[in-house]
């Protein structure tokens, strides 16, 4: 969109009349000077009319006529680009800390590599917009709350998602419940006013290498995300290649379950992506950072337009008066 346009264009054909107005005042001053009163001399015009008003007689018509083109440009209903401030975006980050995290198919963990790109997230969203942090392994923990406090959100995930905190199992299901729990609450509510809203818009980033194995199922986290107008966005982190060493299996592959994320995104209207590498993810959170909280509105500004039309009516009347006695 445009910074600047018309909400009805079709009503600027209306400047033909102001056009017109110019038209017939320049032909009304030719005829004018051509029908003027002949004196012998100047010297005797200017002693008939010492005080001639010159070039002051054509500021009434010229502000008449440029309030008439004002006036027709604030009747096209003229907008500009803004951003959506009625509501307050809140993103929450589900992000996986089981075992399988553990994985160094991507240098130098998968879980290093999430901690570090969720760093990138944090780094391209807007100002103003709140962000959570939902951890989930065998359980779903709220690590912290939608805030627009990033740094306090940077140092949550710092702390909390190493390889000390990792767990048994994968509740995703259960993380997007408590994602949906935290914006819903967060919608009247929250700890930083700038991040109050009556009515919360909302967004869950899921970032999983696996698939659900305690807990709630995915169909069930996606049939209350949709009810709730919430899209959730999942992003499948690792290779098939990744294995993770157990202490009575030995090597275990942990390969990444891509479709059953992608089902998640599919059926609440979210984005399915897939990064293999810790550059690739920093990218893509790089990209959700960006698009998903910026909205952009269109803005008239017909008022202002026609208050500068009243304006330029009246210091046309208000010049008229002072200078010839009269209105234009």
């Amino acid at each position: 969109m445009s910074d600047f346009g018309f909400l009805s264009p079709g009503r600027l054909a209306i400047l033909i009349l102001p056009v017109a107005l110019t038209v017939g005042y320049l032909v009304l001053q030719a005829r004018r000077r051509r029908y003027a009163v002949r004196f012998t001399t100047v010297e005797m015009l200017d002693h008939v009319a010492p005080d001639r008003p010159g070039w002051r007689r054509h500021l009434p018509a010229i502000g008449l006529i440029v309030a008439a083109v004002v006036a027709t440009m604030a009747f096209a209903r003229p907008v500009i680009a803004g951003e959506t401030r009625e509501s307050t975006q809140l993103v929450v980050l589900a992000i996986d800390t089981s075992i399988s995290m553990e994985a160094e198919d991507v240098s130098p963990s998968r879980v290093d590599a999430a901690r570090e790109a969720a760093g990138a997230f944090l780094d391209a969203v807007p100002e103003g917009v709140a962000v959570g942090v939902v951890g989930f392994d065998g359980v779903a923990r709220n690590l912290i709350s939608p805030t627009t406090r990033i740094d306090a959100v940077r140092r949550v995930i710092d702390g909390a998602i190493n390889h000390s905190g990792l767990g048994e199992g994968t509740a995703i299901g259960e993380a997007v419940f408590l994602g949906i729990d935290a914006i819903e609450a967060s919608g009247s509510e929250t700890d930083d006013e700038s991040a109050t809203s009556d009515e919360a818009v909302g967004t869950i980033v899921v970032l999983s290498d696996g698939e659900t194995t305690m807990g709630r199922t995915n169909d069930e986290a996606a049939t209350a995300a949709r009810s709730a107008g919430i899209p959730v966005h999942t992003i499948a982190f690792g290779t098939d290649a990744g294995t993770i060493m157990d202490p009575f299996e030995g090597e275990v592959p942990v390969p990444v379950n891509e479709e059953a994320l992608a089902e998640l995104a599919r059926q609440t209207d979210g984005k399915a992506l897939t990064a293999a590498s810790v550059e690739q993810l920093s990218q893509v959170y790089e990209d959700l950072g960006r698009s998903v909280t910026v909205e952009k509105e269109q803005v008239e500004i017909g008022d202002w337009f026609a208050g500068a039309a009243l304006a330029l009516l009246s210091l046309a009347g208000v010049g008229s008066l002072v200078w010839f006695g009269r209105l234009p």
